[in-house]
């Protein structure tokens, strides 16, 4: 097995995205530590044979102690997913500003965070993958959600700084932009833009996240997980610093 060994984090594995990153890993025999803030992600956890790693990456000092637990299991990480993000959707007149302050912490300084917390044994073994979930939303907009489209675009610029710094260390650093993906946090979307918009929860489906695609579906959380996987092989080792779209044909217009 491919990843037979290597000691993974996958942040917000305990559902969606996550926990189908978590489970290609553990059947390519990594020991899998999964990070997420709600306690049933201890059950996936236990299923995949991982270890659950409870932190609310919206507290800075969370995040931290995350980092030092993960490093504590297994002595190091070799490779870090930054997938854990959530939603809000409004105006930004009315944009809660704590909202904004939570999501910009979740998906832009907890991946800074265990970043530079990690990258250190990395180097100290030459080896490293660090492969952040960012988003279709990281390269193009959306109305109703300033938060989460300035994270996922800091995300990418994170990406391309730090492949530059640890690339002679024997690190990658690359991220995903997929666009909607079948999770729970697409199916919340779905609500709030319904609401916004004042139209069908299926004709949010099919005006808004589907209408500018090529491909007239969603995308699977398993198809992020297995490119996920070979950002993560070596089969990768010359792939840094980029973003790899999984669009749905969104920005071939």
């Amino acid at each position: 097995m491919e990843f037979d060994g290597k000691v993974v984090l996958v942040t917000g594995g305990g559902s969606g995205i996550g926990k189908a990153i978590a489970a290609a890993f553990a059947a390519q025999g990594a020991a899998v530590l999964i990070n997420d803030v709600s306690p049933s992600a201890a059950a996936v956890a236990t299923q995949l044979g991982a270890k659950f790693l409870p932190a609310d990456l919206s507290d800075p000092a969370a995040v931290r102690a995350l980092a030092a637990d993960a490093l504590a299991a297994h002595g190091r990480v070799d490779i870090l997913v930054n997938n854990a993000g959530f939603q809000t959707v409004a105006p930004v007149e009315e944009f809660p500003e704590e909202a904004w302050m939570k999501m910009i912490q979740v998906m832009l300084t907890a991946p800074f965070q265990l970043t530079r917390a990690l990258v250190p044994a990395m180097k100290q073994a030459g080896w490293g993958r660090i492969v952040n979930i960012s988003s279709l939303h990281g390269l193009v907009a959306s109305p109703f959600k300033a938060a989460y489209i300035s994270a996922k675009h800091g995300m990418l610029g994170l990406t391309k700084t730090v492949a530059l710094e640890v690339a002679a260390a024997g690190i990658t650093v690359n991220a995903i932009c997929p666009a909607y993906v079948r999770t729970p946090l697409v199916e919340k979307q779905i609500r709030s833009q319904a609401a916004i918009h004042g139209i069908s929860e299926d004709q949010v489906v099919d005006r808004i996240m589907l209408e500018p695609a090529a491909i007239k579906r969603l995308v699977e959380p398993e198809e992020v997980a297995d490119l996920t996987l070979f950002l993560a092989s070596d089969k990768a080792r010359s792939m840094t610093g980029a973003s790899y779209l999984m669009d749905l044909g969104w920005t071939a217009r």
